[in-house]
């Protein structure tokens, strides 16, 4: 059985710009026959809705609608967007994660209450709301992936309240696939290597992260969006219609290793 998307309709979040992962993600997908929605995070001046639409423009996205995951109310509009525009949809793909600069960096244990909250709130609870707007509109079959990182396992220097944050997740991804299976509805989660990416510049020390897994890893080298996407798109596909609730690495094989 060769990877076949058509027919699919895929509502992709969290794309910033043509490195996020978001992004390789999207055009993966949109190569395998899938017909696109994307979010995008609304701003007062409309600069980074223009940035987006311009960007995925050549993906053809049959949805575009603003998401502010903060929001409950913005996420039950983008998906009535979503309803009239598709009525039924096959794949939800999440790829948001968030926490103030202050709070990656010194001690763990003066992380403030207020980043705690909107590092969970952003990177963990927003895959809750997103997949509890999602469920009524999903066909049998479809499926979830989410996007998450060693640091949620194993402790990163400069990672700090965000690792907590993709520990919440990843255990989320469990839940919901626990939930969701009797619907048919599967849910897993991908562990991507380090990646530049503009969220991944807030970590202190990245070049530096990645660098070391060029150095360790089996194959020595890093991933590419493409390879992430390309994992994403085999999950949510009928392919891996017998896995739910997983967290696939795509990391070179850096977590294999202890040195």
């Amino acid at each position: 059985m060769l990877l076949d998307l058509t027919g699919k309709k895929a509502l992709v979040t969290g794309i910033a710009n043509n490195r996020s992962i978001a992004w390789g993600i999207a055009q993966q997908l949109h190569a395998a026959g899938a017909e696109l929605g994307v979010t995008y995070l609304p701003d007062d001046k409309g600069k980074f809705e223009k940035k987006v639409r311009t960007l995925v423009e050549p993906l053809n996205p049959t949805v575009f609608t603003p998401c502010n995951v903060q929001d409950d109310e913005q996420i039950a509009a983008a998906f009535k967007s979503v309803e009239e525009a598709w009525g039924k949809f096959d794949i939800l793909i999440h790829c948001l994660a968030f926490a103030h600069k202050d709070d990656l960096t010194g001690e763990f244990s003066a992380t403030s209450r207020a980043g705690f909250t909107t590092a969970l709130d952003i990177s963990s609870y927003s895959l809750t709301a997103l997949a509890n707007a999602a469920k009524p509109l999903m066909n049998e079959g479809g499926a979830i992936a989410t996007l998450t990182y060693l640091g949620g396992v194993k402790v990163i220097p400069n990672y700090n309240v965000m690792g907590v944050a993709k520990a919440a997740l990843e255990m989320s991804v469990r839940y919901l696939a626990s939930e969701l299976g009797p619907a048919g509805i599967r849910v897993n989660g991908i562990s991507a290597g380090p990646i530049r990416t503009l969220a991944s510049s807030a970590v202190g020390g990245i070049l530096d992260m990645i660098r070391h897994v060029e150095a360790t890893a089996p194959l020595r080298r890093t991933v590419t969006q493409a390879e992430v996407g390309n994992t994403a798109t085999f999950l949510c596909s009928d392919l891996a219609s017998g896995i739910t609730g997983q967290i696939i690495y795509v990391d070179s094989g850096y977590e294999i290793m202890g040195m």
